[in-house]
């Protein structure tokens, strides 16, 4: 995945520079552990009677939200009763949420902003399901992670019978792309896996961070292609200390790996062709690159 932000995090170390949205996600995320305490600060928090109905009523702010109805054209969109769109038209009437206008039901500022947020309650609980295996297993670092960006993503699960399926989504990714880019991808691809390292060493053009022991061993277990490899150009390798969840960039996608710390074996890995997704992850690898090592002439000799 090329990015045009690349340039800027190479020259000045900090985070490329994201879209407005992705800003806003990103504020959003840090802000959210604070909500609650915001919220009793300002003392007027909303009824949970008043949630509930809310998201009860997200079919009928969900149609109304797309274009105004009339009263036949809601039962017909919702399957339901002249009796229950009344009642449905009525409530939000009494919330300010509609108003009538040449016949038909329409949004009002009010309405539209609270269809909004319920559709967008629903689209981050859904993805909040879905990730769920890989938000188990990284809990302690998924403060980093926003979810929005996770929505339509794909998540392969390591099975009982195939418990290589995550390995093997994020293998065939890669002979797809021509760049990658990563951190903590062993468990992704573990150092005896020699069709990997044959791809970054001979195929893609790569650069990953790792942890120093990591990177010990990758000389280990491959001295000649490994450093080959980093004298043409072709692999950069950089250090960390620590590292959170996987991240691999592709020349299209951006997916993020969960691994059992006991077994090392990666128990899930979820990827995405989303821009807003691909933007976030450019923006996460620099900031982690910018606070790693590049490999210095004494360890190439490894």
């Amino acid at each position: 995945m090329e990015s045009h932000n690349d340039e800027q995090a190479a020259d000045d170390g900090r985070p490329p520079t994201s879209s407005p949205i992705l800003e806003a996600l990103l504020e959003n995320a840090r802000n959210q552990q604070y909500l609650g305490r915001r919220l009793e600060a300002a003392g007027d928090r909303v009824d949970t009677d008043l949630l509930g109905d809310i998201v009860r009523h997200r079919p009928i702010l969900e149609a109304l939200r797309a274009e105004p109805l009339d009263r036949r054209e809601i039962e017909e969109r919702l399957d339901v009763s002249r009796a229950t769109s009344h009642r449905f038209t009525k409530w939000l009437d009494d919330q300010g949420f509609v108003e009538k206008v040449d016949g038909r039901f329409q949004l009002t500022g009010r309405g539209e902003a609270v269809a909004d947020e319920v559709l967008r309650f629903e689209a981050n609980v859904r993805t909040v399901h879905r990730l769920a295996p890989l938000l188990d297993i990284i809990c302690e670092d998924h403060q980093e992670l926003v979810i929005e960006p996770f929505v339509d993503s794909r998540v392969t699960h390591a099975e009982p019978d195939d418990p290589y399926q995550p390995v093997e989504r994020f293998i065939s990714l890669l002979s797809e792309s021509e760049t990658f880019r990563g951190f903590n991808t062993t468990h992704m691809a573990p150092l005896v896996l020699g069709g990997f390292h044959l791809q970054i060493f001979e195929e893609t053009d790569t650069e990953i961070i790792y942890l120093p022991h990591i990177v010990e061993k990758l000389f280990e277990t491959y001295p000649e292609r490994a450093r080959e490899a980093i004298d043409r150009g072709h692999l950069g390798l950089r250090t960390r200390d620590t590292l959170p969840y996987g991240l691999a960039i592709f020349d299209k996608r951006v997916g993020i790996g969960g691994y059992d710390e006991a077994t090392g074996l990666m128990e899930v890995f979820v990827d995405t062709d989303a821009p807003i997704a691909c933007e976030w992850a450019d923006r996460v690898y620099a900031a982690v690159r910018a606070d790693s090592d590049p490999l210095d002439e004494r360890k190439s000799d490894w």
